[in-house]
């Protein structure tokens, strides 16, 4: 086994999900972090009609840094616009109408914090995807770690690091595949299938 420092994601793109559900992966979360902006910790991509779409959660800026003490904003009411996003995207992919039910406990939930968002919307995807991967959180800050660091591995705004199929997306006849996108993306379009998918993804560490 091997010890991997993850960061906690919101509706985690599909090469968080390798890393996650890899058995030879031990997998610790990072809590003690300084909140990085434009991250996948409050952000998403899936496919909309007009390509990629960020899904972006508000965060109430109290004055605290580390990522276990950011807070939510509910000013706006932003679930039900991410929600609205991802029933306009997906709602004519195969399987949206059997996992519907499912994806929208995520949107029911209204956490402080959005570290407990992210930990309970991980559960929910794991019910969906039928896994039970365990995970730990952190105790403690530690720049560098003797776990294998994946906290700046994932990012928004690059070309995934990770290899992985082409698959058959809603839009991709017209606009092409966009990869690594939320794991919603691979459900919605790939179903029972999806963690077979998952776990054929290639690792570049």
């Amino acid at each position: 086994m091997q010890n991997i420092l993850l960061p906690a994601f919101y509706l985690p793109p599909i090469s968080w999900f390798s890393v996650l559900l890899n058995p030879e992966n031990e997998i610790t979360l990072e809590q003690f972090e300084s909140f990085p902006k434009q991250t996948y910790r409050n952000r998403a991509n899936i496919y909309g009609a007009n390509g990629k779409l960020s899904l972006i959660i508000p965060i109430h800026h109290n004055g605290k840094r580390e990522f276990k003490d950011i807070e939510i904003s509910y000013r706006e009411d932003w679930r039900a616009l991410h929600w609205k996003s991802i029933k306009t995207a997906y709602q004519s992919s195969p399987y949206f109408e059997y996992y519907e039910d499912k994806f929208r406990k995520i949107f029911e939930l209204q956490e402080k914090y959005l570290l407990d968002f992210n930990l309970k919307g991980i559960e929910i995807i794991q019910q969906i995807l039928k896994t039970e991967k365990a995970h730990s959180l952190n105790e403690e800050y530690i720049k560098n770690p003797e776990s294998i660091n994946f906290r700046e591995k994932f990012s928004a705004k690059l070309p995934s690091e990770f290899q992985m199929e082409e698959y058959y997306q809603t839009f991709s006849d017209k606009l092409g595949f966009l990869e690594d996108l939320s794991v919603l993306d691979l459900i919605c379009n790939k179903g029972p299938e999806s963690l077979m998918y998952i776990k054929n993804v290639k690792q570049s560490y």
